[in-house]
């Protein structure tokens, strides 16, 4: 019943999503299931780390869903969801003299931290996918399935994730990705329905097939 609930919960956020998009409502989208929130820190640490920001956006949306009080099973905490563990070694790595649970609670060091992570990951793999995939499941993790010809048939690329979680992560910050992309970059601000449709036919795809 839960499920069902779920389920239905969220075709209708589907719908809604779809109706806004087919009469190019892009406030509802941008500001109910879209946000550009805490700008000032994602656009500042995605300029100092190189970054996208509608990646590092996508990337919030997926962890948190912008909830800076978020907190997982696996003691994640913050808007991007940074583990203790990974605070504390990051903390070290950035230069901080001292770390605690609480720095993760708060918004900006939480950004900062985390488009730091993004960068180290995406400058280690060099490609986005396993810098995603590395964010969540953790770079050894990714590493071995790179020196793994089960999942790897180059060693550069990942042909299958082994971990159901992860592809999942994967695919959903990309969807979520392309449809920032959509919402706020200027150059695509033009009515494209075949785009739309398979904006929609992704988003489908990572909230109910995969």
């Amino acid at each position: 019943m839960r499920f069902l609930k779920k389920t239905f919960r969220t075709l209708i956020l589907l719908l809604v999503v779809i109706i806004a998009i087919g009469v190019s409502s892009r406030y509802i989208i941008k500001e109910k299931f879209f946000p550009y929130k805490y700008r000032e820190y994602v656009d500042k640490y995605s300029i100092q780390y190189n970054l996208d920001p509608l990646l590092v956006l996508a990337v919030i949306k997926t962890e948190s869903k912008f909830d800076d009080d978020a907190h997982s099973h696996k003691n994640a905490v913050g808007l991007m969801q940074i583990t203790v563990d990974t605070g504390e070694w990051a903390a070290k790595e950035m230069g901080y003299s001292t770390f605690s649970k609480e720095d993760l609670y708060d918004e900006e060091y939480n950004i900062k931290m985390g488009c730091w992570y993004l960068k180290r990951l995406s400058d280690t793999f060099n490609d986005l996918d396993l810098a995603i995939a590395a964010y969540n499941a953790g770079p050894t993790n990714v590493q071995s399935w790179l020196d793994n010809e089960k999942y790897s048939s180059d060693g550069r690329s990942i042909d299958y994730i082994p971990f159901g979680e992860t592809k999942k992560y994967v695919d959903k910050v990309n969807t979520y990705y392309n449809i920032y992309e959509y919402l706020y970059n200027e150059e695509k601000g033009y009515f494209d329905a075949d785009r739309i449709v398979e904006l929609i036919k992704s988003f489908f795809d990572v909230h109910f097939l995969s």
